[in-house]
């Protein structure tokens, strides 16, 4: 089990992926926007320009054990889900730190966590940076299949 971190970590680490949140921003145009959930939320969103897939954004998560992130990619498959289902499930034997998943109204996620002691700006850049390019490298594909018949010609 991860351990616990105290109330006073938690606000230190949580000024830091503030700081290299910011940082990312003013260094790569990429992202359109860093900003924080509700007020009191140990949350953030980091909102990206794709080529793909118009914008891309990742939701980080800081709790008491782990840092959770993920980001939407698309809606719930109109057709071929289990063709989808498994594309995805294949690619999930490639990725390191992340998984597709099914969430609320069985849209596709792409989810992942780590221990907070394992927690610093070069590993944020790095999961950032993973399910960015995951998401534009696969979305071209899954949503053609989930969505056959609107690109059908």
């Amino acid at each position: 089990m991860s351990e616990l971190f105290g109330i006073h970590d938690l606000d230190a680490l949580e000024g830091q992926i503030t700081g290299w949140l910011l940082d990312m921003k003013t260094r790569n145009e990429t992202i359109a926007a860093v900003d924080r959930g509700e007020i009191g939320e140990r949350r953030w969103y980091v909102r990206m320009r794709g080529e793909e897939k118009e914008f891309t954004t990742v939701w980080i998560t800081l709790g008491q054990r782990t840092l959770k992130y993920e980001t939407y990619v698309m809606p719930a498959p109109e057709e071929n889900a289990e063709q989808l289902y498994e594309h995805l499930l294949r690619r999930n034997e490639s990725l390191v730190g992340a998984h597709f998943s099914i969430g609320i109204e069985d849209a596709m996620f792409l989810r992942g966590e780590m221990p907070l002691r394992m927690v610093d700006e070069e590993e944020l850049d790095r999961v950032i940076g993973t399910l960015y390019a995951t998401v534009e490298r696969v979305f071209p594909v899954i949503i053609r299949i989930g969505f056959a018949s609107r690109f059908a010609e």
